[in-house]
């Protein structure tokens, strides 16, 4: 038999995958008797975690809301740390995955409202790519900064360790921060640069933020109007938010995980455990509509109409080559 500790933890994540657990299942599950499993939730219940009893013919427990969990003992920064390693987990390919994607979400339960909204600023927007450097080094602090200043719509001041040689007197950057993402293993401030007069992408790692922020600004819309595509646009040479002639936005009933995994120079994002966003270009939107096809899952479009349109031709296609050729005469 496992120890106490254990099993009440054993016993806290079974209630916490489903919402109503009758008395025997628990027992069973955990493989002791229905009396030690009273005792264990009463310890919860002294430990703070609100369980309530509910009623039927064998009887059960229920765990409560969220929002009375007791909070996690964590700093900001490791709170911080803790849910972008998470997330990026969950949309990678390195076999955890799904366990991560379980432990965010458990995480963020718990943590007390004043940090939850905090981590839930920090959006991420992971690419996988194969032969892409290892990651640079980014400290959770700056992220944390860096998030907060693109949820409050506050202006930046730092200092840039770019590629070519600069002053050491020069004066620090100015810029609106709008999205923090990931490409390719690295973190990336996508932001209007007050000076260029221009939208610009910083390496995170060569950012050093000055203090105090500047003040707040109206949000700016980005070319093309999705993050997704103006980052793999740039990346790849274009000036706009991409170069493909076709690009198509859909949204898969699959894990992001899933769809990262076959998918090359398209984005994926993040909509839930299992529906995500798929940014896609290709040379036609025939072609394009092909390509989206293959995943054995609904479809929906989100645009453009091009895109809608092809699936419709395609759909023609199909039904005629289903049917087979015209019987003789």
């Amino acid at each position: 038999m496992p120890t106490t500790s254990a099993r009440l933890l054993s016993l806290l994540s079974l209630l916490q995958a489903r919402r109503d657990w009758p008395g025997a299942l628990l027992a069973e599950r955990l493989r002791v008797s229905a009396r030690t499993v009273r005792r264990d939730v009463d310890r919860l219940r002294e430990l703070g975690y609100p369980i309530e009893s509910t009623k039927g013919p064998e009887g059960g427990y229920r765990l409560g809301a969220g929002s009375a969990l007791p909070p996690l003992l964590f700093d900001d920064e490791q709170a911080v740390a803790l849910t972008v390693a998470l997330q990026t987990a969950a949309t990678g390919v390195t076999g955890i995955e799904e366990a991560a994607a379980r432990a965010l979400t458990t995480v963020r339960q718990v943590m007390p409202p004043r940090l939850r909204h905090r981590v839930d600023a920090l959006r991420v927007i992971a690419v996988e790519r194969a032969g892409t450097p290892a990651a640079a080094r980014v400290e959770p602090g700056l992220l944390m900064t860096l998030s907060a200043a693109v949820h409050a719509r506050e202006e930046l001041r730092f200092d840039y360790d770019s590629v070519s040689a600069s002053a050491p007197d020069a004066p620090p950057r100015r810029a609106q921060p709008h999205h923090l993402v990931t490409w390719g293993g690295r973190w990336y401030l996508v932001a209007w640069d007050l000076d260029r007069d221009d939208w610009r992408t910083f390496r995170v790692d060569r950012i050093s933020p000055r203090t105090p922020t500047g003040p707040r600004f109206t949000p700016r819309e980005l070319p093309g109007g999705d993050v997704a595509a103006y980052i793999a646009g740039r990346f790849k040479g274009a000036t706009g938010p991409g170069d493909w002639p076709c690009r198509g936005e859909v949204i898969l009933d699959l894990p992001a995980r899933t769809v990262s995994a076959w998918t090359r120079d398209g984005i994926v994002e993040e909509l839930g455990p299992d529906r995500c966003r798929l940014t896609q270009g290709g040379w036609s939107w025939t072609g394009l509509a092909a390509l989206l096809g293959r995943y054995d899952a609904d479809i929906e479009v989100v645009g453009p109409p091009e895109l809608r349109e092809a699936f419709a031709r395609l759909a023609r296609r199909y039904a005629a080559a289903a049917e087979g050729p015209n019987p003789p005469r």
